[in-house]
């Protein structure tokens, strides 16, 4: 399945940090309704509830956003896993709160790289793999450098397009 990501969907100075893709093995026209849904999770930094127009905003223009929530599903009660980047990624992919999570801070590795996710940690895109979906990853990483047990390939995504060093990402 090819996905056209349009660069034109995100506000102006907003940083995209993860866009987690994640497709079920059927195509449209074999759409069942016992099918699994495509799931699109958008994770970005530094924007805020009301920013979007599907959420009020009538300042700022996001058309493409506001037409994918009007397809979709919102999040009304949703809050970050926490206030700074790795920890809240780190919390999405685990779906452990920071006290319990392994990834508690922005850890610099002297290499390339964050502090990684140990081998052990189970992942959601682990478990989306175990139901059948093919999974990806695009943006900023930050949870496992090159080569690291922590990196999102090992960590159970199929296809990953990221900074792998968060730093990177804001240069």
């Amino acid at each position: 399945m090819l996905m056209h990501i349009n660069r034109n969907i995100l506000l102006p100075g907003s940083y995209l940090l993860l866009l987690a893709l994640v497709f079920s093995e059927c195509n449209q026209s074999t759409v069942t309704q016992t099918s699994k849904p495509n799931i699109i999770y958008i994770m970005a930094d530094d924007m805020g509830y009301g920013d979007l127009g599907c959420y009020g905003n009538d300042k700022i223009r996001t058309p493409h956003l506001d037409q994918l929530a009007e397809e979709g599903i919102r999040f009304t009660q949703h809050y970050a896993g926490s206030t700074v980047c790795a920890p809240s990624r780190g919390s999405l992919m685990t779906g452990m709160h920071t006290g319990q999570a392994y990834i508690k801070g922005n850890f610099a590795m002297q290499t390339e790289g964050n502090l990684p996710l140990p081998d052990t940690t189970v992942t959601v895109a682990e478990l989306l793999k175990q139901a059948g979906y093919h999974t990806a990853v695009i943006g900023k990483w930050g949870l496992g450098g090159p080569g690291s047990v922590g990196g999102p390939n090992n960590q159970g995504f199929d296809y990953s397009f990221c900074y792998l060093d968060q730093r990177n990402a804001h240069e």
